[in-house]
């Protein structure tokens, strides 16, 4: 058996360091399991041709690898300034809406309708990634008054953070509907929701994708103080969450930051729904070859609670060292899952019997310290159900017939995807199929142990079973 295999899955933001058709296959090569799209920077020519060029990487490597399609969301922004504003604490500062800019040169325009209408007087509004702080005075017609409270520098179109503000922003813009429709268009495989405030936000992208022939899985991003108050609902409405500590990390207070990590990861652990921790996790790479000692622990810290996936953005997209980035996830990720790990799922809320069927297989495999488990699953379920019992020594092998489900499960934790064609008729010779393809591409060999999770015929029926093989 191949004993390199990692149950970590990593995610790399591709863009002007990482978008060539070259460096996509060594990213690949590197360790690569899903690519990350950027649509807040992503135009559509550029996306058509990556998109290409990841599949014929993968094609050529026959292995899975998954797209992953995020969008903007409704981002507030200032507008433009003529020139970058020296911002001093104690300052008084206008922020205006509908063009109706203040004659004061301390004076910016908001893009968002109803800033006035949601925001409220001693509010706090923080500015280009809360390095500038103010303090609502007053407001009136469409002008706040603020006070500023940290010095800094301010320039066009910064991002703008409420924190405990609920805004009545749409979950999708029309930007992310073009985009949505050109993720569909493509077959991309994830369309993760940015901003998602509530399970309503996911069910409107459900409504988008349902007229569509392809059906990406949903994957909810929790950034604000709203997503945290409405967190079950929305990890039960969607396919995958992702703790996207960016814009989290602004609008909740920094020490809660970690509670909030760690219960998103435990309440997808106990209901089946694979979880991304993403984020700054090797900020410091996009200039330096080596990670922090902090950022070192942080990525440990998401591998021992078992999180599906690690994501890295800047580190990948301008970073002086993308290979590397992946380099030291992979390796942290190895050493860290060969100490143990939280074993949040053992809490996990099992609702069938295919998924308590599921179960008994991975504590069999566990205490036959199989060398794996094969999984022969036409729509993946039994896969990603096996997945999130989180089997202690084996790794899982997903036997599909069709690419697009093969590529849908590279998001989960444990799992390796491979595309065999089923014999319907005789599901004995699918399973031997499985075993030589596995034994051919070196991640069994004779005389391993494997737990296979299949269907078999039962008179005229077909039933679910698990069996031990040896190879």
């Amino acid at each position: 058996m191949n004993p390199t295999l990692r149950k970590t899955k990593i995610i790399a933001t591709l863009g002007p360091a990482t978008s060539s058709a070259e460096m996509i296959g060594k990213l690949i090569d590197a360790g690569l399991n899903i690519a990350r799209l950027n649509m807040s920077h992503a135009p559509h020519d550029w996306v058509r041709q990556v998109v290409r060029d990841i599949r014929a990487a993968a094609a050529a490597r026959q292995i899975s690898v998954g797209l992953m399609m995020d969008t903007q969301g409704p981002a507030i922004r200032t507008g433009d300034l003529p020139a970058v504003l020296d911002l001093k604490p104690g300052q008084k500062f206008t922020l205006t809406v509908r063009g109706e800019r203040s004659e004061e040169l301390h004076s910016v325009d908001v893009n968002y309708e109803n800033f006035v209408n949601d925001i409220s007087v001693d509010d706090v509004v923080l500015l280009d990634n809360g390095t500038l702080r103010m303090k609502v005075l007053t407001k009136h017609a469409n002008k706040i008054e603020c006070e500023v409270l940290t010095e800094g520098k301010l320039g066009s179109r910064r991002h703008i953070n409420l924190p405990g503000v609920k805004v009545s922003l749409p979950a999708l813009t029309a930007k992310d509907l073009a985009d949505v429709e050109l993720g569909l268009e493509l077959g991309v495989d994830f369309i993760a929701l940015s901003f998602v405030r509530e399970a309503k936000d996911i069910q409107q992208l459900k409504a988008v994708i349902a007229r569509s022939p392809h059906r990406p899985l949903i994957i909810a991003k929790i950034e604000d103080q709203q997503a945290v108050l409405n967190l079950n609902e929305i990890i039960q409405e969607s396919d995958a969450v992702m703790v996207a500590r960016g814009d989290l990390g602004i609008e909740v207070p920094y020490e809660e930051l970690p509670i909030i990590q760690r219960k998103v990861v435990k309440t997808c652990l106990r209901v089946g729904r694979p979880v991304i921790v993403a984020t700054h996790m090797l900020e410091s790479m996009i200039e330096n070859p080596m990670p922090t000692r902090a950022e070192i622990t942080d990525v440990a810290n998401a591998v021992f609670e078992q999180s599906d996936a690690i994501m890295l953005s800047g580190e990948t997209t301008v970073g002086k060292y993308p290979l590397a980035c992946l380099e030291v996830f992979d390796k942290i990720s190895r050493r860290i899952e060969r100490s143990g790990g939280a074993n949040y799922h053992e809490r996990a809320d099992l609702t069938n019997p295919r998924q308590k069927l599921v179960r008994s297989a991975v504590v069999m495999a566990d205490e036959l310290q199989a060398d794996a488990i094969v999984v022969i699953t036409m729509r993946g379920n039994m896969a990603r159900h096996t997945s999130w019992m989180r089997p202690r020594h084996s790794p899982i092998f997903a036997i599909c017939d069709s690419q697009v489900i093969a590529d849908s499960l590279t998001i989960n934790w444990a799992v390796t995807p491979v595309v065999i064609p089923f014999n319907h008729e005789d599901p004995e010779k699918t399973i031997a199929l499985a075993l030589e393809t596995l034994v051919a591409k070196g991640m069994l060999r004779g005389g391993n142990t494997a737990v296979v999770i299949t269907s078999v015929a039962a008179g005229v029926n077909m039933v679910d079973a698990v069996q031990m093989r040896v190879v």
